[in-house]
């Protein structure tokens, strides 16, 4: 199982958000690329970026810090947030990432994700965050009434390399990923899904490891608190 550390950019800062409140944002650094490359020094596989603004204004916002983040790494980055048309996809891609995220648009607009999935095999990923199994866009804002299983499955031939589930009440709460709700999830479809959401601990992170179907788990808060260190949890993963 992959450990993604993620930087989250709020006004080109690394924040965390609680439970997705964009006015509940602890800052942990000023400069995203100096933090990127501390957790590729520890060793991470990939890096996991959320543009927080951009995931509200529908566009990219700190584009200047993942550009510096990408001049400042080796390993591979995925990155999410306000990315919802196919230019603002293939500008990504071409300036370095590794993998975009569509959460909005994979509920408003499902026919983008496939045919972005076409034009980029492997680097286009389905974003879904979830409050009480029922799907959340635009940085969390709207509820709707899609259940996240059912949202999975509209996508389970199209290409998509992974799904990135996110359980927006643990989101940097620091009270545990839902181990259940996301292997249910991985269960129901044969894209890798990635847990994202209350990932604070070493057991945690065996817990999803352990389930035997969950292909990676991003952590934030609990990697800038020091409550999991990255090189000696990478090597326990890996073991």
């Amino acid at each position: 199982m992959i450990l993604y550390p993620a930087i989250d950019l709020k006004d080109g800062q690394c924040v965390r958000l609680l439970k997705g409140d964009m006015e509940k944002a602890t800052v942990f650094g000023d400069d995203p690329a100096a933090q990127a490359r501390a957790f590729q020094d520890a060793g991470c596989q990939w890096l996991h970026l959320v543009d927080l603004n951009g995931a509200f204004a529908g566009a990219p916002v700190n584009g200047a810090a993942v550009d510096a983040i990408l001049a400042a790494i080796d390993v591979p980055a995925q990155l999410g947030g306000g990315i919802r048309d196919m230019a603002t996809i293939e500008s990504w891609l071409n300036k370095g990432l590794a993998r975009v995220i569509l959460g909005t648009v994979a509920v408003e607009d499902p026919d983008l994700v496939r045919r972005a999935a076409r034009a980029f095999p492997g680097q286009v990923a389905v974003g879904i965050d979830a409050r009480a199994g029922r799907v959340a866009t635009k940085g969390w804002a709207t509820e709707t009434d899609v259940m996240a299983g059912d949202l999975a499955l509209r996508f389970q031939d199209a290409g998509v390399a992974a799904i990135i589930y996110t359980d927006i009440d643990r989101d940097g709460a620091m009270q545990g990923p839902n181990v259940t709700a996301t292997a249910d999830l991985a269960r129901t479809t044969d894209i890798p899904v990635i847990a994202s959401g209350g990932v604070s601990s070493m057991t945690d992170l065996v817990a999803l490891r352990d389930t035997g179907v969950i292909s990676g788990a991003i952590s934030g808060r609990a990697l800038y608190d020091g409550a999991i260190d990255l090189s000696e949890a990478i090597r326990q993963l890996n073991v």
